[in-house]
C-alpha cells in the first residue's frame, strides 16, 4: 500500500489515503510503522476516509496505538493530501474529527499544490471537569498542582485533545523524565498533553511540548492553540493578535479572538513509498 510520510512543523505522520476502504488493526499498525528506528518512523499515523458530512475524515492513531481526537499538524497535511490527490478542487476543506468537523483555509504555491493553511480550530474548552481533569471550576488559570515533588502553577486548555500549560522556561525543564509525570498524573483521568512555555517578546511564544502516546515530539498545532490561549487567560499575550508560537520544529501563527482559535501553519510532504501490510 502507498503512504505519504508527512510533516507539519516537524510533527510528522504516516499517511493512507484510505477513500476507498479504511485499513485494518490501525492501532497495532501505528505502533509497527511508528518505529524510527526499523520502520518508516512518525509520531503515528493518519487514516484519511470518507466522510457524510464534510470533504473527508481524519483519524489519527498516535505511535503507542491510542487513537487521539485531533491534530492541528495533522490536519493542514490533510488538507494539503485531499487537494493535492484532487479530492478537493477548492482553497477550502471540512475535515471531519472526533473533535468535531474543522474548514481549513488552503494556501497554493506557484506549483497549484498546498503550501500552508489556516484551520479553524474552534473555540477552546476551559471548564475543568470537560477537560477533563479533577478540577471543578469554570476556567483552570494559575492554579498549584504538585507533580514529581515539584510545585507548579497551571492552566488548563482543551482544544479537542486536553492541554496543560505551564509557564516556565522549557530549556530548564527535563522533559522525558517530568513530562510522563503529567501525563499520567491522578488529575486527569484521560492523561494529557503538557506544555512548558516560555514569553520571548511581545507575543511570541516559546514552547516544548510532552504529546500523551507520542512523547516529545518537534510541534503540536493544538498545544500551541493551548498555549496561546493560555498565555492570553493570564495577561501574557493579546487577544484578536497573532501570536507567534515558536516550537523546536518551527514557528505557527495563532490568533485567539475569545470565541475561537485560527492556527497557520506550513505543511509539507517529505517522501512517498509503498510498505506491505
Amino acid at each position: 500500500m502507498k503512504f505519504y510520510k508527512m510533516h507539519g512543523a516537524g510533527n510528522d505522520y504516516i499517511y493512507f489515503d484510505c477513500m476507498r476502504g479504511e485499513l485494518k488493526n490501525p492501532e497495532q499498525l501505528s505502533i509497527k510503522l511508528s518505529d524510527r528506528h526499523f520502520s518508516i518512523g512518525g509520531d503515528g499515523i493518519i487514516l484519511i476516509c470518507k466522510s457524510d458530512i464534510a470533504d473527508c475524515k481524519m483519524r489519527m492513531f498516535n505511535a503507542d496505538g491510542s487513537e487521539g481526537k485531533m491534530c492541528g499538524n495533522a490536519i493542514r497535511c490533510v488538507g494539503k493530501l485531499v487537494h493535492d490527490l484532487g479530492y478537493v478542487n477548492s482553497d477550502m476543506c471540512r475535515v471531519e474529527t472526533l473533535s468535531g468537523i474543522k474548514t481549513l483555509q488552503l494556501y497554493l504555491g506557484k506549483d497549484g499544490k498546498v503550501q500552508s493553511a489556516k484551520v479553524d480550530m474552534g473555540a477552546p474548552v476551559l471548564n475543568g471537569k470537560k477537560i477533563p481533569s479533577v478540577f471543578d471550576c469554570e476556567q483552570v488559570i494559575d492554579r498549584p498542582l504538585e507533580a514529581d515533588g515539584e510545585k507548579y502553577s497551571v492552566t488548563l486548555v482543551s482544544m479537542g485533545n486536553p492541554h496543560c500549560v505551564v509557564f516556565k522556561d522549557p530549556d530548564d525543564i527535563e522533559l522525558e523524565k517530568v513530562g510522563p509525570k503529567f501525563e499520567n498524573h491522578k488529575a486527569f483521568p484521560d492523561r494529557i498533553n503538557t506544555e512548558f512555555v516560555k514569553v520571548v517578546g511581545k507575543n511570541h511564544l516559546k514552547m516544548r511540548v510532552w504529546e500523551r502516546g507520542s512523547g516529545e515530539t518537534l510541534a503540536c498545532g493544538t498545544g500551541a492553540c493551548a498555549s496561546a490561549v493560555a498565555a492570553v487567560l493570564n495577561g501574557l499575550c493579546d487577544k484578536n493578535k497573532e501570536i507567534t508560537v515558536s516550537l523546536r520544529g518551527g514557528d505557527l501563527k495563532i490568533i485567539y479572538t475569545g470565541e475561537t482559535v485560527y492556527m497557520t501553519g506550513g505543511a509539507e510532504l517529505a517522501f512517498t513509498g509503498d510498505i506491505e501490510i
